[in-house]
């Protein structure tokens, strides 16, 4: 029988031994790896984090690894893999929710064992394996820290307290600070985030996760100039593929991812390779729409993406000519608002008319023949309580007259008996409407009629003389007196 000998001698520089590290970390890979087959191993798993040495976790890549078996365990039913969803799991949002509370105190083991081995290893040994999890760890929690149906009151609050744990690993003060990076040189985790989602948010790949959309919207909203440039080749293919969705939710929160994407990142790189083009069509189709959320949104994301296009136009030597991106909105805008009939869409074209009307300035002479039936149609009538229709038509006709002054005499048989009426139907009216909408009213229509006796040369003053003699009402009185007296 062999006798045993001593056990042979350590080389140089190896670690004395310690005698659960290398089975625990052993443990720790079996663990993650039965985690897509087996759900229950998440509970192995979590006691193996809790009893796990931080000064011997495993690897970056292996807890790189960990962490992305993490969050595709806490995926929201919906997603499918291959077809199919892995074997033992439930898909039941009740049972998502569960698993997503228990996934996240694994995350929140996972970053604490981090922490401590940063302050027990340094920062620069443990910094590496940090980042590979962040990110898995950011859209777990981005995922599951709002009201969805995936999610309840424990679950929401364990991804809310992953979130701040993450921010504070990462020695940041902030999420913005988080994604964008501290000041200097130093990048943050927006670059990781959408490198983790890239595969998700795909033509193909986007709808199977419900989850995804929220992320990178959430995510991409906190992140502006100048750090979202270097990402826009990212982020600019989701928004447009959100927006051109068939649902009015998506195609909302596309625009919205747009309209920051246009005014975060500089007309120059909007300009190159005919992007900003491509978002102008992608917005300009939305105009069909009959939904005024989607209006409004396109409508405001246009008035800040028009400046840039026309800035691209002139560097490629195109004159602003009769065809040009503003004119091409305003005319449709215009076609759209005469024969609408629903007031919300009213109130949305007519609040947002103004901005149109100073960007052209004195080109709003092309319009004005349409412009002006508008303006009459959206007088007469009354919009509701807030007026927000009126009040905005009326701003309108005062940037009008003062851009386009010299065209506006010949339009007094028409605009003053229109003004005049809004007066009287204003005072007279005994609708819901609150004193201060109504003094808003008569404020604009009286600025109206200054402004259009200005640019006649007194006219107004002369026409309205007989009018204040006989009228009898005070209020009315009262505007009329401000006309006549103006200088």
């Amino acid at each position: 029988m062999e006798s045993s000998g001593p056990s042979p001698e350590r080389g140089p520089g190896q670690d004395p031994p310690l005698p659960l590290a290398p089975s625990a970390e052993q443990e720790l890979l079996r663990a993650r790896l039965a985690l897509p087959e087996d759900p229950g191993a998440l509970r192995e798993l979590t006691a193996l984090l809790e009893a796990a040495d931080p000064s011997r976790l495993p690897g970056s890549a292996e807890l790189g690894e960990l962490a992305a078996a993490l969050g595709g365990l806490a995926a929201p039913p919906g997603r499918e893999q291959d077809g199919a969803e892995p074997r033992g799991r439930d898909t039941a949002p009740g049972a998502a929710a569960e698993r997503a509370e228990r996934v996240g105190a694994a995350f929140l083991l996972l970053l604490r064992k981090l922490e401590d081995a940063g302050s027990s290893r340094g920062v620069a040994a443990a910094g590496p394996a940090l980042r590979r999890v962040l990110g898995h760890a950011f859209v777990f929690a981005v995922t599951h820290k709002e009201k969805r149906p995936w999610t309840t009151d424990r679950s929401r609050a364990v991804a809310r307290e992953v979130l701040e744990r993450l921010v504070r690993a990462a020695g940041c003060a902030s999420v913005e600070e988080f994604l964008q990076g501290k000041e200097g040189d130093e990048e943050g985790m927006f670059g990781a985030v959408m490198e983790l989602l890239k595969k998700e948010l795909t033509k193909d790949t986007w709808k199977r996760n419900p989850a995804s959309k929220d992320v990178f919207s959430w995510s991409l909203l906190r992140v502006g100039r100048p750090w979202l440039c270097p990402h826009l080749g990212r982020v600019l293919p989701p928004a447009l593929l959100l927006s051109d969705d068939f649902q009015e939710e998506n195609k909302v929160l596309g625009v919205r991812c747009l309209h920051h994407i246009v005014l975060n990142v500089p007309g120059a790189d909007l300009c190159q390779f005919n992007r900003a083009q491509v978002v102008f069509h992608a917005l300009y189709n939305h105009l069909y729409s009959r939904e005024a959320p989607l209006i409004q949104a396109v409508l405001l994301c246009l008035l800040d993406l028009l400046p840039v296009l026309e800035r691209c136009q002139r560097r490629q030597g195109q004159g602003r000519g009769a065809t040009s991106p503003w004119d091409q909105v305003l005319q449709l805008v215009l076609t759209h608002m005469e024969a609408e009939h629903r007031l919300a869409l009213r109130r949305v074209y007519a609040q947002t008319l103004p901005a149109f009307v100073t960007r052209l300035g004195i080109l709003i002479v092309r319009h004005l023949k349409r412009l002006e039936r508008v303006i009459l149609g959206y007088l007469e009538v009354s919009d509701g309580p807030e007026e927000k229709a009126r009040l905005g038509i009326l701003e309108t006709l005062q940037c009008t007259i003062e851009h386009a002054w010299p065209r506006m005499p010949c339009r007094l048989p028409v605009l003053l008996p229109a003004l005049l009426r809004l007066l009287w139907d204003v005072h007279t009216e005994r609708g819901p409407t609150p004193e201060p909408v109504r003094a808003a009213l008569l404020q604009g229509a009286t600025q109206c009629l200054i402004l259009l006796d200005h640019c006649s040369q007194g006219r107004v003053k002369v026409l309205l003389e007989g009018v204040h003699s006989s009228c009898a009402e005070n209020r009315v009185r009262e505007c009329l007196r401000r006309v006549r007296e103006s200088s």
